[in-house]
């Protein structure tokens, strides 16, 4: 400890304060999870007062340790160390729960000083190794990372998706403490305190261990000035054996006292048995050492760069004109990170990883993983980008979800979706995807068609801040647009239109060069058609194809590769919801999937030139 460290014994009277706190506040709300709190009250007093570097003042700075309360339903005990260090009152502490307060069951990033939600389970680990990933590889700064994980949690894959990436990524500015108290909700967890067992499991995956006794407060201490200083190049993992309720006789290693507050007999007692309290001795959180530093502006440059050159004479992979534009990002913004799973050569993120390989981080075969860190990434200032198989998303969308709940940044690129990837067969054929990524909250969904659209999308998704889906066509298709052209969020784009419309053809990526040319297989019949590039599908041109539509018939055909339910189609319905008079078909893949050549399924599924004319035809009859 440091000479102006704290006192044992004052310490001691921190950690008291913190599980009386952690009762008095679940026993308020009366809900909550006063046992999983109290089992780390030790861990806590001594990681925020003796060793985390934080600027209260200032929660965006670089130089800011980051602690993940993975473990989320155990939200009271952090609460209650911010009260025992008078960063909030007691009357904050005391409206846990309740409608009008940010002290939620679960911390989300409504409070200021938290980075990303948590509380479904074995995410925060994943989310603290793409912040130490960040920090220490991209950003640079001597910051440390700190996550409190439960030992139940422990058994959810994803972190042993991440555990590996944290070793061969050298993060030895990464610290997961493991509150091992042997009860989970129903059960006791899978290996109790065999916490020789643990230790084996992180150090097969390249970390330092840390075995102690979580209620054992000078140990704690230790451990904590250990992960500070220690030196070497890996992540450590302190692995801490606790009692669940740790503290309170009743309670403590007790059976069905998960997530039940106590009563006001029972809090009193558990009061009583804790002590008084010394309200003169307050908690004090170290600031950082070093200069406030922060994440550079994301639009940096980007609008004073020159657009990239794709030539027209040939066609051309969106999925390719991905990947030069992240590296184009990339040279522009020093915060663009990518994250991969071993596809880099088919989303041609490896043209980022030749450029910047600092900035490219290979989680290999483990989506859950990959999305995971990058969502922890985004959330302390990094612009970092995803990229895989569309159908392999879906794995990940818990995890896309809690980064929407997080309001962090995240940007994910889904390519070879839909049949029109041919003959691989349909479990690699993403045909829900778009339907996923409408549903998350406050999202933004986009379909590019040709690499001008890629292009400058990469480029608007990059510089918004959220959680964004690019989809990718596997096939080269023509190119459409110039380098000059404007693809706002929100907007649309009319390729084919004349006064004798009779109806209008939305499509998107792959359907739209089938539409082009089912309206020019119409044209030599005498049948005109409007045709729409409905390249932003959340949020979908409302204004704008309600419009084509008024002029063209009030006949609108969508056509996706994708299945029926939530994706474009269903985007256009929805503009259509309270408009009379207009009547709407949906195209789209609805039988089961089949290998084949891109042309044949394309047919089969109704999608080709060909299907498209024929469903025109009998839908103006």
């Amino acid at each position: 400890m440091t000479p102006d460290a704290p006192s044992l014994e004052s310490l001691h009277v921190l950690a008291r304060r913190i599980r009386r706190y952690s009762i008095l506040s679940t026993t308020k709300a009366g809900s909550g999870h006063p046992s999983s709190s109290i089992s780390a009250a030790e861990l806590i007093t001594a990681l925020f007062f003796t060793a985390l570097r934080y600027d209260f003042q200032d929660p965006k700075r670089l130089d800011n340790d980051r602690f993940v309360l993975s473990k989320g339903h155990a939200a009271p005990v952090l609460y209650a160390a911010w009260a025992a260090a008078g960063l909030i009152s007691e009357d904050d502490l005391l409206s846990l729960r309740r409608l009008d307060s940010i002290y939620e069951g679960h911390p989300t990033p409504r409070i200021p000083w938290i980075d990303v939600a948590t509380g479904s389970l074995g995410q925060g680990l994943p989310n603290a190794v793409g912040m130490a990933a960040f920090l220490k590889n991209v950003a640079k700064t001597s910051a440390r990372v700190w996550v409190l994980c439960g030992d139940g949690e422990m058994a959810e894959g994803s972190n042993w998706e991440a555990a590996p990436v944290a070793a061969e990524l050298g993060l030895s500015n990464l610290t997961a403490i493991v509150d091992i108290n042997r009860l989970e909700q129903s059960v006791a967890t899978r290996l109790g305190w065999d916490l020789d067992r643990y230790a084996a499991q992180f150090e097969v995956f390249g970390w330092e261990t840390l075995v102690i006794d979580g209620q054992d407060l000078p140990a704690c201490v230790r451990a904590m000035a250990h992960a500070s200083h220690g030196g070497g190049n890996k992540p450590l993992a302190i692995l801490a054996k606790t009692q669940k309720g740790a503290g309170v006789s009743f309670m403590a290693d007790q059976d069905n006292w998960h997530g039940k507050p106590m009563d006001e007999a029972h809090a009193k007692k558990a009061l009583a048995e804790l002590g008084p309290d010394d309200p003169s001795i307050v908690g004090k959180i170290a600031k950082p050492l070093s200069a406030p530093r922060r994440t550079p502006d994301a639009e940096q440059g980007l609008s004073a760069q020159p657009p990239l050159r794709f030539p027209t004479d040939k066609t051309i992979a969106t999925r390719k004109a991905f990947g030069d534009s992240l590296r184009r990002a990339g040279d522009i913004n020093p915060s663009l990170m990518v994250f991969d799973a071993d596809v880099k050569n088919s989303t041609f993120t490896d043209v980022f990883e030749k450029a910047h390989p600092d900035r490219f981080v290979q989680c290999f075969i483990a989506e859950q993983a990959m999305v995971g860190l990058a969502a922890g990434a985004g959330a302390i200032g990094a612009v970092p980008w995803v990229a895989t198989f569309a159908a392999f998303l879906s794995r990940a969308y818990d995890q896309i979800r809690m980064a929407a709940l997080s309001s962090s940044n995240l940007k994910v690129c889904g390519s070879h979706a839909g049949v029109s990837i041919g003959e691989d067969g349909a479990s690699q054929m993403g045909l829900e995807d778009l339907a996923m990524f409408r549903a998350v909250h406050g999202s933004t969904v986009v379909y590019p068609a040709d690499p001008y659209a890629t292009s400058a999308l990469v480029d608007a998704l990059s510089a918004a801040h959220g959680v964004a889906y690019l989809r990718a066509t596997r096939a080269a298709t023509a190119v459409l647009y110039g380098p000059d052209e404007a693809f706002p969020i929100g907007g649309s784009k009319t390729l084919r239109k004349s006064a004798q419309d009779r109806a209008v053809v939305v499509a998107a990526g792959i359907t739209l060069h089938e539409a082009l040319k089912a309206h020019a297989l119409l044209a030599q019949e005498g049948i005109a058609i409007c045709v729409i590039d409905a390249y932003s599908v959340k949020p979908i041109d409302a204004e704008g194809i309600r419009a084509a539509a008024a002029a063209s018939g009030r006949r609108v055909i969508v056509v996706e590769d994708h299945w029926p339910e939530g994706g474009l189609g269903d985007a256009v319905l929805e503009a259509f919801a309270e408009v009379e008079g207009v009547r709407v078909r949906k195209v789209g893949v609805t039988a089961l999937p089949h290998s084949g050549k891109p042309e044949e399924l394309l047919d089969v599924y109704g999608l080709s030139a060909r299907r498209i004319a024929e469903t025109v035809k009998a839908f103006i009859q």
